[in-house]
């Protein structure tokens, strides 16, 4: 636990000093480690290395300045250290995929791509129970029987779906022998995730998988669950914990990973290995569709 110590240590120093000129050496000398062994614990233990992190929290700040503040644009980029608008506008729309003045224009606090500063938890957490890079795979189509209903972020009523979805669970038939169960977030065909904020409402899923889909329960549905190439994480806790797993995801890994989006359902998997909600030893697989 002395990494953890010792990266929370350097991820103050980042914060404090996120509107200086702070050099990678200058983190590494506050963790008490050489600028070599820091770097390399820095990109296991968060899946990214010193340098990107800094780059994607300030215009992670720069983000919020631009939605939250008057600041003229050429103000932020210069307090986020960047040499000119010009190419402050560049960086980020890389990321956010348009210029800061459209980002400003359209009011929407993107949860895609937006780092959120490490806490003590989040580095445990990623240190002792995701996988930071995950498995690259290809799945075949899945027949599911579930539960639609409509949510958003900030506000699923998931525990009460999968409780309902539990009590009607006996009246679907031709169950998979050993089959996993499936919460699935919809993608709308008119999906953009520059639109998608944490008050975005989306239609979820929760489903068995089943053989055939004949005889589907009153007010139950069929689901085709489309086969492809997925990123698979393996989420190890309580589900109370599963933002910051998606943190990391949103946040981190799929800004940094090289891969593209595709426009299919991200989905969890539940399986023998989920041991209930609150068990620390609890394992959940995550899906996120990629090209």
């Amino acid at each position: 636990m002395d990494y953890i110590d010792q990266l929370e240590k350097a991820v103050l120093f980042i914060e404090e000093n996120i509107c200086n000129k702070v050099t990678v050496e200058q983190v590494a000398n506050i963790s008490g480690y050489s600028y070599y062994h820091f770097h390399r614990i820095f990109q296991a233990i968060t899946g990214e290395t010193i340098g990107n992190y800094i780059r994607l929290r300030r215009l992670s700040k720069a983000a919020s300045e631009l939605l939250y503040t008057d600041k003229k644009v050429l103000d932020i980029a210069i307090s986020c250290e960047f040499e000119s608008q010009e190419s402050f506008s560049r960086a980020f729309k890389s990321l956010y995929g348009m210029t800061p003045n459209t980002y400003r224009k359209n009011r929407i606090d993107m949860i895609f791509v937006n780092k959120k500063p490490l806490a003590i938890r989040d580095l445990k957490h990623l240190y002792q129970n995701i996988t930071v890079k995950p498995e690259i795979i290809n799945i075949s189509e899945k027949r599911l029987v579930g539960i639609r209903y409509t949510a958003a972020i900030s506000e699923n009523p998931v525990y009460s779906m999968w409780k309902l979805f539990h009590s009607r669970y006996h009246e679907i038939i031709n169950v998979k022998k050993n089959a996993n169960q499936y919460s699935i977030c919809e993608i709308n065909k008119i999906f953009d995730e520059k639109q998608f904020d944490e008050n975005a409402s989306s239609n979820q899923f929760i489903g068995v998988q089943v053989d055939t889909f004949s005889k589907i329960p009153p007010n139950m549905y069929g689901k085709i669950l489309h086969a492809g190439k997925y990123a698979r994480f393996i989420h190890t806790g309580k589900t109370t914990d599963l933002y910051i797993t998606y943190q990391y995801i949103w946040g981190t890994w799929i800004p940094c990973s090289g891969y593209a989006l595709d426009m299919r359902d991200d989905f969890e998997c539940y399986t023998e290995n989920f041991l209930g909600i609150d068990n620390n030893n609890s394992q959940i697989l995550i899906y996120i569709p990629i090209k």
